[in-house]
């Protein structure tokens, strides 16, 4: 694995890409550009591994225990590898690496239980759980680390192998986590394949891949879902979020401004489920929206390295076009920046924390995904109308409601259209808990027995009663 600057001066080798530093722009390692050819003997040894994984549970355990553990003794080198080239702050990469190794502990010992069927026929029937074979493990760059152990620490509990491909943005510190955590597997268990497009598209297509597990956008996972038909492989896919938090008229907008503001800006607000619009009753409205622009205006940005810094860069360029892109339209459109509301005069994909107001409701920072530091804010007059509104995007991951009767707010949250709804708070996960969205947000269920049955499939077997 590269793990110096090789890439200052002389140029990429060939048969690697350079990977970025997003706090300066400027590539400082590079990462091996696999090819699509080279997909079948990696496929080919996962599925001859599958055949010892899946036979002893109990070995599995061990592995998947001893995984964690190496996980956490590798901490300070995969957070410091992290931060340099996703740029998040260094504290958020420890709490990443900390979430990974907590994962593969979590499913370690799955509990996956034989059980009985009964009808009135003389015959025995028994529920089993088997295992699916080698699994595609496609996943993004805003948290590299713990969404690759979302996917691969339920699928090797259940018995399966995993290649797993990472967002070529985010190689370096998931080729490392992939060496440690193999280090305690059994050879070509878990592998890791770094490269450019067309990489992904065949390893979903691959005919020996018997589930594709993706997270990323919208049109990226329509594709992974067709190519995946092609050999019929189970498809799991998060596909991103447009979340809402709907603030009641009894909120309290101080108490609730910082919580608020952070589950929005975490990660640079390169969250899926992290809050990207926000509805304020018209009364308090000016207030939220003072409240939440002295937090953008005060959070300290720089890169993530530096102690001091809060706020991140953006992970790479296109993104930060994207975000440049939707702001302009909103500010051209009649949006006021309270805060923000430019690319910091900076090396680096800097963008200032952005809060926006008079945000025309039809305006892509709205219903689209931004998925960087920019926050519209918007009122409305009416309760029904707030709803009509949060539901009225193509997304449906995750939503929120804010005030002080907690069974007020509770009774509104049953009204949005989404996976997971929280009050007076936002983006909060429990490893137990199931983790879906609908409409456009996605397919399947990760998390929990959910996720760890998502990797399983039913074997039945009959047999007469003794004496039938």
């Amino acid at each position: 694995m590269a793990t110096g600057p090789r890439c200052h001066g002389s140029g990429t080798r060939s048969g690697y890409f350079a990977v970025v530093d997003p706090a300066t722009g400027e590539p400082f390692d590079e990462a091996p550009d696999r090819q699509a050819a080279e997909l079948d003997d990696v496929v080919d040894r996962a599925h001859t591994a599958w055949r010892g994984w899946r036979a002893d549970p109990a070995a599995r355990t061990t592995a998947l225990l001893a995984a964690a553990d190496a996980v956490e003794a590798a901490g300070s080198d995969l957070a410091t590898l992290l931060t340099r080239e996703q740029g998040k702050p260094l504290t958020e990469s420890h709490a990443e690496v900390a979430r990974t190794a907590a994962r593969l502990r979590h499913f370690a010992e799955p509990g996956i239980e034989t059980q009985p069927i009964t009808d009135d026929r003389p015959v025995r029937g028994e529920l089993r759980w088997r295992p699916l074979g080698p699994v595609a493990a496609i996943v993004p760059w805003n948290f590299p680390l713990q969404l690759a152990s979302a996917k691969f620490a339920p699928a090797l509990a259940a018995g399966n192998t995993v290649v797993l491909k990472p967002s070529p943005y985010t190689p370096l510190t998931t080729r490392l986590l992939g060496s440690v955590v193999s280090a305690a597997l059994p050879e070509d268990v878990l592998t890791v394949v770094t490269g450019r497009e067309p990489l992904g598209a065949r390893l979903a297509a691959h005919p020996g891949i018997r589930h594709v597990t993706f997270t990323g956008s919208v049109p990226t996972g329509r594709s992974v879902a067709r190519q995946a038909a092609a050999s019929l492989a189970r498809v799991t896919l998060e596909l991103g979020g447009n979340d809402a938090a709907l603030l009641l008229e009894d909120v309290d907008v101080e108490k609730i401004a910082d919580r608020l503001f952070w589950a929005a800006f975490r990660n640079c607000g390169q969250v899926c489920m992290a809050v990207k619009r926000v509805y304020a009753p018209a009364r308090i409205h000016s207030r939220v929206v003072e409240a939440l622009a002295h937090r953008a205006e005060t959070a300290v940005v720089g890169p993530g390295l530096d102690p001091a810094s809060q706020l991140g860069p953006l992970n790479n360029a296109p993104q930060l076009a994207r975000v440049e892109s939707y702001t302009a339209r909103a500010l051209a459109g009649g949006a006021r920046a309270a805060a923000g509301g430019h690319r910091l005069d900076r090396p680096g994909y800097f963008f200032a924390p952005t809060i926006l107001a008079d945000v025309p409701a039809d305006s892509p920072v709205v219903t689209e995904e931004q998925f960087g530091p920019v926050l519209p804010v918007l009122p409305y007059e009416s309760l029904d109308e707030a709803v009509e509104a949060a539901n009225g995007t193509r997304f449906g991951l995750g939503g929120s409601v804010w005030g002080t009767d907690l069974d007020r707010a509770e009774a509104v949250a049953e009204r949005l259209e989404c996976g997971t709804a929280w009050i007076n708070h936002h983006a909060e996960l429990s490893l137990a808990q199931p983790f879906a969205g609908v409409k456009d947000s996605g397919v399947g269920v990760a998390g929990g027995p959910w996720g760890l049955y998502g990797n399983l499939r039913p074997f039945v077997v009959h047999r007469p009663q003794e004496g039938s």
